[in-house]
């Protein structure tokens, strides 16, 4: 498990960033009870698991679980696609864990959950009416089913498709505030972000709507021109403003991302309505093509639902 850095102040190929104000939208915490709780035994070791910055948000838990696989159904909008691509909508029914990063270390193994629409490089995701839910984090490795480690101190949960290009990603969202542990102590970036045209750990659009110091930032994830095989990837900072969304309620967050007549990208964050990031990239290094879609958080326990990735073009 490694937290790659967040890259440098410098605003980059970039040409605009603006800030709006957003606009609370309350709604309840959904329980889960198939995932590991705070106290002795739930984050591994003593000491693990993510100290939260304030105070707990109780977890009910009113009704049994089986501790069975919870499969999210991917429905198919036909009425929006990406260049002739279907849109995605996932749904969360039921509880328990969806996926997590022993499922993407040992797919083949015979107690790994591997979801046919997600993929967790890092961390665990679950279930429960409706939402799907980080865990309580800790810097871990997860155990087949997270029962007793989550690993979500570092969270990454991409989509297995590759092919949105022209993308627009809207999302509720609900972050507690960020903690840390032993092995991942603070850093500005804690908190939540969107990814758009994923297409490796190495090349990727990350728009921040939540960080630890208060601003929204948009960045390019890139490999430097030569690299060698194996090399990480260097963020560029293309738009930042200062934005912090209250923490312990629901917001609707959106992510965009397309390629204009220019070839250069449109980036756009919109939290509650309100444009508070934007950017135009405009390389080099720009990700033109299409890539997978996704959600980032470090020391955060978040929780999101209304999930959908449908067809964007430039305004």
């Amino acid at each position: 498990m490694t937290r790659e850095p967040d890259g440098g102040p410098a605003l980059r190929h970039a040409r605009r960033a603006v800030l709006g104000l957003g606009l609370a939208a309350a709604g309840g915490l959904l329980p889960l009870n198939d995932a590991p709780r705070a106290g002795p035994g739930a984050g591994g070791a003593k000491g693990e698991g993510v100290r939260p910055a304030g105070p707990g948000v109780p977890l009910p838990d009113d009704r049994a679980g089986d501790g069975g696989p919870a499969r999210p159904a991917r429905t198919v909008d036909t009425a929006s696609t990406c260049d002739g691509v279907p849109g995605f909508t996932a749904v969360f029914p039921g509880s328990g864990l969806i996926t997590n990063e022993y499922a993407h270390r040992h797919p083949d193994a015979a107690d790994a959950r591997v979801d046919p629409d997600w993929s967790v490089t890092s961390g665990s995701l679950f279930a429960d009416r409706g939402a799907a839910w980080s865990g309580i984090p800790d810097s871990l490795s997860p155990d087949p089913l997270s029962r007793l480690r989550t690993g979500s101190s570092v969270l990454r949960v991409v989509t297995r498709r590759r092919d949105f290009a022209d993308t627009a990603v809207r999302t509720r969202v609900r972050l507690r505030p960020p903690g840390t542990t032993a092995r991942t102590p603070a850093t500005d970036w804690d908190g939540g972000h969107l990814w758009l045209r994923y297409r490796s750990p190495q090349e990727l659009y990350a728009l921040s709507f939540r960080r630890r110091d208060g601003l929204v930032v948009i960045k390019r994830k890139c490999l430097p021109s030569g690299a060698a095989d194996g090399a990480e990837g260097e963020y560029t900072t293309l738009a930042q403003a200062p934005f912090a969304l209250p923490y312990d309620t629901w917001h609707q967050v959106e992510a965009q991302a397309c390629t204009t007549a220019e070839a250069s990208v449109l980036l756009r964050l919109r939290v509650d309505g309100r444009t508070v990031a934007e950017a135009v990239d405009t390389g080099p290094g720009v990700l033109s093509g299409p890539g997978g879609v996704g959600v980032r958080g470090d020391n955060s326990e978040l929780r999101f639902t209304a999930f959908t990735a449908v067809r964007c073009a430039p305004a």
